[in-house]
């Protein structure tokens, strides 16, 4: 079992470059601090990556990459990180990755504040044109918006009811295979402008990247504390 988060950084990076030689055909077991691999003695990857107070970024990312699909950037980990280190200091013991999926699901998945209820998009000339309408407080209203993709004209779409955006990093990923996947995507923006500002990520899982995309900015959004009334400009607070 490896607690310490140096060693599971170094479990986590020799698993997935043994995935990556498996992938070429060359199986020959080797992998930091794990003499055999664990399936063939009847043990699993969590029962050799545990999360406790000891540990860091490394093997809270390798069990929600392994057992829940969602592989985080390396930046969302370490802001991630702060948040599975401050539980287990709270509870003075050992976390699942049950209990890692929740915490992730509470602070990036569930945040109140405001909802995607519909979009739509098109592109014109180069540049994509996204009409969306959002629900604040059971309240709704459309905002429309223009730039070189969804996310930009989401964005720019945000800015009618005074919450500025600025996306600093995205990526994305499909979670499993087939026509049913879903697809996370992952989002760091600046939320507010001027010393009131934060970066923050935002997290969206949708079986529709753009879908997900938007959840992900609503996501940074929603955590920056910012609040907006339906019909009136407002800007955010320091949550």
């Amino acid at each position: 079992t490896a607690f310490s988060g140096s060693h599971q950084d170094a479990i986590k990076k020799g698993l997935e470059d043994l995935q990556r030689v498996a992938d070429e055909r060359k199986v020959t077991w080797q992998a930091p601090y794990l003499a055999v691999d664990p399936h063939d003695i009847g043990r699993t990857y969590e029962a050799v990556i545990r999360v406790n107070s000891q540990s860091g970024k490394g093997g809270m990312a390798y069990l929600m990459k392994t057992e829940h699909q969602v592989d985080l950037p390396r930046r969302l980990q370490i802001e991630f990180s702060k948040s599975v280190q401050f539980l287990t200091d709270q509870e003075a013991r050992e976390i699942s990755h049950d209990e890692i999926w929740d915490l992730f699901s509470r602070e990036y998945l569930h945040t109140d504040g405001i909802q995607l209820v519909s979009r739509e998009s098109a592109t014109r000339g180069g540049s994509h044109e996204i009409t969306a309408t959002i629900g604040v407080d059971g309240a709704q209203r459309t905002i429309s918006g223009e730039g070189n993709g969804a996310v930009s004209a989401f964005v720019d779409a945000l800015d009618s009811l005074g919450v500025v955006v600025h996306v600093l990093d995205y990526s994305e990923h499909a979670m499993t295979a087939g026509g049913t996947a879903k697809a996370a995507a992952y989002v760091e923006c600046e939320v507010g402008d001027g010393e009131s500002s934060q970066i923050l990520w935002g997290v969206g899982i949708d079986s529709d990247i753009t879908e997900a995309s938007l959840k992900a900015v609503i996501g940074a959004v929603n955590r920056s504390g910012a609040r907006v009334q339906v019909g009136e400009r407002v800007g955010s607070r320091q949550a």
